[in-house]
């Protein structure tokens, strides 16, 4: 196996130091592997690096839904809202594994938006996108229907309607996957130190951040899809001045025990307009989020404020029965959004939408700069990058990413649970709750972790909650993760279940693998 690895890497390094790329991308989240996805599937060589792992920013910090954006509504934004609500299904259909469908329960509560404007929102919200599979809004009666056991008895009237949720930091990955597979290559830990144009070309200086080893690669356009890191990257690496594209909003999210068993999620209206979503999640737990205000600072030392905590906790409490409290809480996290600063006065009035900036002058090679967007519509974002690549280097395959599957999502948009069940025939001693956990994770590909074991112990030293040998070095071999964090936080969220000693153990293990984490671009 070592001696397979550094051949792949051998390669690897090789082709880069020869060859020249069509596209180079810096970033590598969502809009960043979605490009990269996107191009090397219509033939054009692509290189991209991350300087941490894959979704390690913004990507893992989202909500964790696919959805149109209802509030957007208010600030009268409907050509992205109908654009989202478009993607709801084709994304579905796309990863059926990592994203399904949700029903929404929205209770009204006097005094803060009147009923007629909900209904009439939710009526733009069921017919502008092509809705097809989704079910439409319902009015629900919370005094008989279940939705209402958990919450105070004052909201007896609610609206139902349908989005989706998705796992982001797996979105992001299996992006990245399925551009590598296409031929792209695919590099994390690996930092950009400048980028300079020449002989009609960029030259891009990159150094491992492991290793401290630098190289060049050269390619004929640039993508700067740094995420919160954009105008850093036009500052630092590309020696401007006086660079200010995005506005940086943070948005931070708790995790507590289950608060409710209903499959349904709940969206909070708060008394100061803002909103809030109380989500199943992973199993065990609820998903509560998210906050809205202006970050500074480096996007990278972002984590949730004592403010946050109270207002999560209270603006939740002010609709459960049963408070909740922080020593309810098990886990948070915070996200930095870089939304495109169009100068409106509060963070969560600034707009969701992707704005794409093409700079070339006199033949030079051109660059293009991704500022704001949305997880939910980052495929479009990709095809909208696309049309300006080919305006710039001429076209080569057509668009195709709208009939396509993400790796492992090759089976129908509905058939999740026949999924499951194909796997437990296949594999008897794997129990229900694994099964549909890995079928929620990879997919069809859950064949590959699992291979031709026939008991549990064939699949290697368990680190906890059925975290096997064999899925974390099919995470290594073949997603790009090198540290415990990376499978415990991002590729899966087993870091809720297993203890800080497992924990331990687990980062030990993926040291002694060392130096394999290029194995998946090769």
């Amino acid at each position: 196996m070592l001696r397979i690895y550094a051949a792949l890497r051998k390669q690897g390094e090789s082709c880069v130091g020869t060859a020249s790329h069509d596209i180079f991308i810096i970033g590598g989240g969502i809009n960043g592997c979605g490009v990269a996805r996107d191009a090397a599937g219509r033939g054009y060589s692509v290189f991209l690096a991350e300087m941490n792992d894959l979704a390690s920013g913004t990507s893992s910090g989202s909500t964790k839904l696919i959805h149109g954006g209802l509030r957007y509504l208010e600030h009268y934004e409907f050509r992205l809202v109908r654009e989202a609500l478009m993607e709801r299904e084709v994304l579905w259909r796309a990863a059926p594994h990592i994203i399904w469908p949700m029903r929404f329960v929205l209770p009204y509560a006097d005094g803060i938006r009147p009923a007629w404007l909900i209904r009439l929102g939710l009526f733009l919200y069921d017919h502008l996108g092509g809705r097809k599979l989704l079910p439409a809004t319902r009015t629900l009666d919370m005094r008989t229907d279940p939705a209402g056991k958990p919450l105070k008895p004052l909201f007896r009237k609610a609206f139902e309607y349908s989005d989706g949720f998705v796992n982001d930091a797996r979105l992001v990955v299996l992006n990245a996957r399925d551009a590598a597979d296409r031929g792209a290559v695919i590099r994390t830990r690996t930092r950009v130190a400048s980028a300079r144009r020449e002989d009609g070309l960029w030259t891009v200086t990159i150094e491992d951040t492991g290793t401290g080893k630098t190289q060049e690669v050269k390619a004929r356009l640039l993508v700067n899809s740094a995420g919160p890191w954009v105008d850093d990257v036009l500052a630092g690496t590309l020696g401007r001045n006086d660079v200010h594209n995005v506005r940086l909003v943070q948005g931070s999210h708790i995790v507590i025990r289950k608060k409710f068993s209903d499959p349904r999620a709940y969206f909070f209206q708060n008394r100061d307009g803002r909103i809030i979503f109380a989500i199943p999640y992973e199993e065990d737990f609820t998903l509560i989020g998210t906050t809205d205000h202006d970050y500074e600072g480096n996007p990278a030392d972002t984590s949730i404020t004592e403010e946050e905590i109270d207002y999560l906790c209270a603006a939740a409490s002010e609709y459960f029965t049963e408070p909740v409290e922080r020593a309810d809480i098990v886990w948070t996290y915070s996200g930095v959004r870089p939304l495109y600063d169009d100068g409106a006065s509060k963070a969560q009035e600034a707009t969701r939408d992707y704005v794409l900036a093409v700079e070339r002058s006199n033949g030079e090679a051109p660059l293009i700069n991704v500022f704001g967007g949305k997880i939910t519509t980052y495929r479009r974002l990709s095809e909208a990058m696309l049309e300006k690549i080919e305006g710039l280097l001429g076209a080569k395959g057509k668009s195709w990413t709208a009939d396509a599957t993400l790796p492992g999502g090759d089976f129908p948009a509905t058939g999740y649970d026949a999924e499951v069940a194909s796997l437990r025939k296949d594999y008897p001693f794997v129990d229900q709750r694994m099964a549909q956990r890995l079928v929620r994770l990879y997919g069809t590909r859950a064949r590959m972790i699992l291979g031709s074991a026939a008991s549990l112990v064939d699949l290697g030293r368990n680190f906890g909650a059925d975290l096997f040998e064999a899925e974390v070095r099919y995470l290594v071999e073949n997603e790009w993760a090198v540290t415990a964090d990376d499978v415990l936080w991002r590729r899966t969220k087993r870091g809720l279940h297993l203890s800080a000693e497992e924990e331990a153990v687990l980062e030990k293990y993926m040291k002694e693998l060392g130096g394999r984490r290029h194995t998946a671009a090769a």
